[in-house]
């Protein structure tokens, strides 16, 4: 079926004629006379004056050509009969710690050591991208929780927005009762058995307005499994770090992240280096898909190209014929003007 996706595009159709009323007249700065002798200035110039066309049809090219681009500019297309696409996977809300401490380079990845965030962008980027059916979003929380990408399938914009975080865009802090609380706000309209939230953090609850107990309790009145991650390699006594208690990998509240897990039916992992990653990655990839209702989709063939290549053709036209009157087509009038020039 041949449609327009903006058929309101064609309220623009009298614009030129509008604009032509409303604007003053333009002046090119030449006189003009009115000569009774028109031939014979005709013999001596050696060429016939251009006659005047009507206005209509000096108006119907540039007509023609605003018509076409109407036609372009509101997308016609042929769109084809509805086709059903079956909706299943789950709705799933990855939660990523960017405050402060996840800049701590303790975890290993390909051999080196990288930052905490690093691995997380390396292991969960394949992780976002793999999740094939479902939609998928992303926050990212510090001293504030923040919804970066919505709930989409689009998993790679996902993927680039999860790989552009940086440490502390959201505050050095930690606000884990609020990532919750923001999760469970946008899953709360998904069906019931496809919520789920897979929160990874370094540290413990620090800033927020919402405790994690009161968050977890909220996830699980709605129904959204949490999933949570402890990362970070184990605490180091020894060393300059471990002396002045500035290892971040002491401040892991893993009896709270535990809690949060068991208290909405999901499961807690500890991830002390890329490998250990890997494997929970691969644990939560085991999620069984929820059948959910079937969408239909119409496939639309986009046909703006042609009235568009007609506009071009027919600019190319007035170009010529400005450059080039026709009078100057004609063969006699090319040899005539030739045979003038070679003449000493």
């Amino acid at each position: 079926m041949f449609e327009f996706a903006w058929l309101w595009i064609f309220l623009l159709a009298p614009l030129p004629w509008v604009m032509r009323f409303i604007l003053p007249p333009a002046d090119n700065g030449e006189a003009a006379i009115k000569v009774s002798f028109l031939k014979e200035l005709e013999g001596l110039a050696g060429r016939r004056a251009r006659a005047r066309l009507p206005a209509w049809r000096q108006q119907a090219p540039f007509a023609l050509l605003w018509l076409c681009l109407l036609l372009a500019a509101a997308r016609p297309q042929w769109v084809g009969e509805p086709l059903p696409i079956p909706a299943t996977g789950r709705d799933l809300l990855v939660a990523v710690d960017v405050s402060g401490s996840m800049d701590y380079a303790d975890m290993t990845w390909d051999g080196a050591e990288v930052s905490r965030l690093h691995a997380v962008q390396k292991l969960f980027g394949d992780f976002i991208e793999g999740r094939r059916g479902d939609r998928v979003g992303l926050i990212l929380f510090g001293t504030r929780a923040y919804l970066q990408a919505p709930l989409t399938f689009d998993r790679h914009t996902v993927r680039i927005w999860l790989d552009e975080a940086l440490i502390g865009i959201a505050g050095k802090d930690t606000a884990l009762g609020d990532a919750i609380g923001l999760a469970v706000k946008r899953l709360r309209q998904r069906p019931a058995e496809s919520r789920v939230l897979v929160l990874i953090t370094d540290g413990a609850n620090t800033a927020g307005e919402i405790s994690p107990q009161t968050a977890a309790k909220l996830a699980a009145e709605e129904q959204v499994k949490v999933y949570t991650i402890g990362i970070g390699a184990d605490p180091k006594q020894g060393g300059v770090a471990g002396l002045f208690g500035l290892n971040p990998g002491l401040d892991l509240d893993e009896p709270a992240l535990k809690a949060i897990a068991e208290s909405t039916g999901g499961e807690y992992f500890r991830a002390r280096n890329g490998e250990e990653l890997q494997r929970i990655s691969d644990s939560l990839d085991q999620l069984e898909p929820v059948e959910q209702k079937p969408t239909q989709a119409r496939p639309a063939i986009a046909l703006y190209r042609w009235p568009l290549l007609l506009a071009l053709l027919i600019s190319a036209a007035l170009v010529v014929g400005t450059l080039w009157p026709p009078e100057d087509w004609r063969w006699p009038a090319w040899m005539a003007r030739l045979q003038k020039e070679r003449r000493p």
